[in-house]
């Protein structure tokens, strides 16, 4: 997605005045006139990734409600770390739902009261019940639903069955696979299997961000036949050291050309040719096509490593900045948001009113896994797909369904980064 945006942008729309009787109310018994209220500023500091950062976002946001969004915009680990050292520090967290293991037993997120959000029921099942179409998906890992909800608004406890309170409002997720170069490969790839065949060496890559990277081999690992895993979301160390030996015999045999940290680095491999095959996300195959260059994001059969990041909100934030925040929550859910972040190959968390917001041979194309009608463009209008073009994966059912496991922080954590450190050095 785009570059942070810069938060000294000035011309502050006038916020809209408060609607219904409680904001009248307040007004007449405050005796303040309706333009005090109307001329307040209110600035919401949004910590995230710079991925899930978007300019357009903010700007779209802020003209219609003259609400201004301020990004801070640090890595996944630093989203944490801030969550966990410096609650105060934020006003909205757009964090992974893996990272809530962590965070959540601070006390430094607060539930979100779903009454107070209007979408909240029509929240993707995927989130709510762990499932597609009535159909249960893969669960190993962090699934969104195990860390959901939150046994109260102050609580530091997930709930096992649904409660009022979330402890993320599910923002953005998409099912990853690997990336291929078709054009390059010329023969039909299938399995996670792939990844370590001679047949590439020193044209494969995969991902330098070790809790992702390791499930990633640990997919590759099970479809060799190496290994079954009970949860390849949290690996006994015998298996993390079976996964990890497995990487650096491939390492040492030259397999690899690159262990890639950055959404661009990963762009810039496929695109040059240099690697044909490597673990790779949705908006990066989307960069390299809209280059004129071949490049899918592969189904494979063993299934897709899932991802889901979200809304939480400080235990500490209260009045106007948390009333600002709710408000945000909700505009983001009410469709403009969705259908932006749908047309980039992501997801969005309600559906029907992404759905109102696209055309209908874009949702055919993104949502159905129909053929496109017509060109497939970006939001800035760069052509991803000519007409006739299916999407990679199919439909939402097909790729959400086909959900192996989920992006997670294991419970020996530690001594994973040790040995994923011992891969990278060797």
């Amino acid at each position: 997605m785009s570059e942070p945006i810069d938060s000294s942008a000035n011309g502050i729309k006038r916020r809209a005045l408060l609607q219904g009787t409680t904001g009248m109310a307040g007004i007449l018994a405050t005796g303040m006139a309706p333009f005090v209220h109307a001329q307040e500023k209110i600035v919401l500091r949004y910590l995230g990734t710079a991925v899930n950062q978007d300019k357009a976002i903010g700007d779209k946001f802020k003209a219609d409600t003259g609400i201004e969004i301020q990004y801070v915009a640090v890595t996944t680990d630093d989203v944490t770390k801030r969550a966990v050292t410096a609650p105060n520090s934020f006003d909205l967290i757009d964090t992974e739902f893996f990272s809530l293991k962590k965070i959540v037993p601070t006390g430094n997120l607060k539930g979100i009261d779903t009454k107070k959000i209007k979408n909240a029921d029509k929240i993707t099942t995927l989130f709510t019940k762990g499932e597609v179409a009535g159909k249960a998906v893969g669960d190993q890992g962090t699934a969104p639903k195990k860390v959901i909800y939150l046994e109260g608004e102050k609580s530091k406890k997930f709930s096992a069955t649904p409660t009022q309170f979330m402890s993320l409002i599910p923002t953005v997720y998409n099912a990853d696979t690997l990336g291929i170069r078709p054009d390059l490969i010329k023969r039909p790839i299938s399995s996670w299997a792939e990844l370590l065949n001679p047949e590439f060496k020193g044209k494969a890559a995969i991902l330098n961000i070790p809790s992702i990277g390791i499930m990633d081999a640990a997919m590759v690992v099970e479809a060799k036949g190496i290994h079954k895993y009970k949860d390849k979301g949290n690996m006994t160390k015998a298996e993390i050291d079976l996964t990890i030996k497995t990487l650096i015999e491939a390492k040492k045999a030259g397999q690899f050309r690159a262990l890639w940290k950055d959404f661009n680095e990963s762009v810039n491999l496929m695109a040059s040719g240099e690697v044909v095959i490597q673990s790779m996300w949705s908006p990066a195959v989307t960069a390299v096509r809209t280059k004129g260059i071949a490049c899918n994001f592969q189904p494979l059969k063993e299934g897709y490593r899932a991802w889901a990041a979200g809304f939480g909100l400080p235990a500490t934030l209260s009045g106007k900045k948390l009333d600002g925040a709710y408000e945000f929550i909700n505009w983001f859910l009410d469709g403009w948001a969705g259908a932006y972040l749908n047309r980039q190959g992501y997801y969005s968390a309600v559906l029907e009113t992404a759905k109102a917001k696209m055309e209908a041979y874009e949702w055919a194309y993104w949502m159905e896994g129909k053929a496109a009608a017509q060109d497939i463009k970006s939001p800035n209008g760069d052509v991803l797909a000519k007409a006739g073009a299916v999407r990679d994966g199919g439909s939402y059912e097909q790729r959400m369904g086909g959900i192996a496991c989920w992006n997670a922080v294991m419970d020996e954590n530690e001594y994973m980064v040790k040995k994923w450190n011992e891969f990278v050095a060797a």
